[in-house]
């Protein structure tokens, strides 16, 4: 059905963007076989019992793509719609994005099939705890580290990181990231994908010549990511005319402030100590109500996709009216969508570079475990900053000077980093 996920396709339709990559870059034959595949996929199930007394087994997965440059790194989603194709699509993502801002990390991804709203707080917690003792044999700082995800938050990571510390006997922070700070988190994780993905589109925007106050956003998801991008984008000036959930979107040409969306939204989560919210953006007022994929179709500068994947397909990419698009999402335009995209010279600003906030910081979460330092959330967004600005210009100058998308351009930064290192390790020939 147009607009859901299909993870028959999945992953081959992410891997089919390395061909481009393997030819322009001359990336030996070991290297390409090497990358075409995860290094390990676990499935697990994982037994939770219930608040009625009953015992339901829900499946689960964690994938670790490719760990030549280092530990496997990545979140935890809990989801329905979760599947092994997913899991490992959503690693590969994982393994080049790490490349492409230059961390020490190779992919990882994890996830359990379930809906976790229909679960109870304490249903909940027992499944992230038997989660973590079913996947503990390939986790540690030096091995996997998983992060939050769809449906994952600090509260989850905190019941994960304290299972794992049981089963090691010990204390071992820098085994998970996303960690509430009081539990070894960092400072500014929260926001950190949402601030990232500003800090891409505020370079993109100065070397376009574009303001913020004359440019005008519609934001596909409203999430951690999407709700902390928004905030801080509209703190920059940017218009934001449309916001969407699950439920439906809103618009307002005069432009929406994202914190009473939001307040709206939590207020009813706050009153019954829930977990997670279940409000919709719709419940604002004095503003346009909308069909939720009608916000793909608006004629915006900038459509912000930061939903799930495969939001943008063979099906609708056509309407998309949009003079760029901005990723904070894995994966939410399709590979065919992309090549329309690109043949209609609408700019593409990739989620391998756009949403690397949350993994940066995770990363600087990581090194402060390892270290037993205490960093300031400032110092934190300064050094978010300082590399995601580094590495992004590096993206967009390889585009321009290479005339390729910004996707291409990203993709063969991640890559090239990639089997570089694994040539250097040896037992890489070339296939000529």
């Amino acid at each position: 059905m147009p607009g859901q996920k299909d993870h028959a396709n999945l992953f081959d339709d992410a891997r089919s963007r390395l061909e481009e990559v393997f030819e322009a870059i001359h990336v030996h034959g070991d290297a390409r076989e090497r990358l075409k595949q995860p290094n390990l996929a676990m499935q697990v199930s994982v037994p939770v019992r219930m608040d009625d007394g009953s015992l339901r087994v829900f499946p689960g997965w964690r994938v670790q793509y490719n760990n030549t440059l280092g530990p496997a790194k990545g979140g935890i989603r809990f989801h329905p719609d979760v599947s092994q194709e997913e899991v490992t699509t959503l690693s590969f993502w994982m393994a080049v994005k790490c490349a492409v801002v230059d961390l020490p990390y190779g992919g990882g991804k994890g996830g359990v099939k379930v809906d976790p709203k229909r679960l109870s707080k304490l249903e909940l917690e027992r499944l992230s705890r038997g989660y973590v003792r079913a996947i503990a044999d390939i986790m540690g700082p030096d091995r996997d580290i998983p992060a939050p995800d769809v449906n994952t938050n600090p509260m989850v990571m905190g019941w994960m990181a304290d299972e794992f510390d049981h089963l090691a006997r010990g204390k071992v922070p820098a085994a998970i990231t996303g960690k509430p700070p009081a539990l070894g988190g960092s400072l500014g994780r929260v926001a950190a994908t949402g601030r990232g993905a500003l800090h891409v589109l505020d370079l993109w925007a100065s070397r376009e010549g574009r303001k913020p106050e004359e440019t005008t956003l519609a934001i596909q998801g409203f999430g951690n990511a999407a709700y902390h991008f928004a905030r801080l984008a509209h703190e920059r000036g940017y218009r934001i005319v449309a916001v969407s959930d699950s439920q439906g979107a809103i618009y307002s040409r005069d432009g929406l402030a994202p914190d009473p969306i939001m307040e709206q939204k939590t207020q009813h989560q706050r009153l019954h100590e829930m977990v997670y919210c279940d409000d919709s953006v719709c419940i604002a007022e004095n503003v346009e109500k909308l069909e939720r994929d009608e916000l793909l179709s608006l004629e915006v500068d900038i459509l912000v996709l930061a939903a799930l994947e495969n939001q943008v397909h063979e099906h609708n990419v056509d309407q998309v009216q949009a003079g760029a698009v901005l990723e904070i999402a894995n994966g939410p335009v399709t590979s065919y969508a992309d090549e329309q995209l690109e043949a209609r010279r609408v700019p593409v600003l990739p989620d391998v570079l756009a949403n690397t906030g949350g993994v940066i910081v995770s990363y600087y979460e990581w090194v402060q475990n390892r270290s037993g330092e205490r960093w300031a959330e400032e110092e934190v967004n300064a050094r978010l900053a300082e590399r995601l600005e580094y590495q992004s210009r590096l993206v967009l100058e390889r585009a321009e000077r290479e005339e390729i998308s910004y996707r291409k351009a990203a993709y063969r930064q991640g890559i090239e980093r990639i089997a570089d290192a694994i040539q250097l390790r040896g037992n890489c020939q070339d296939s000529e």
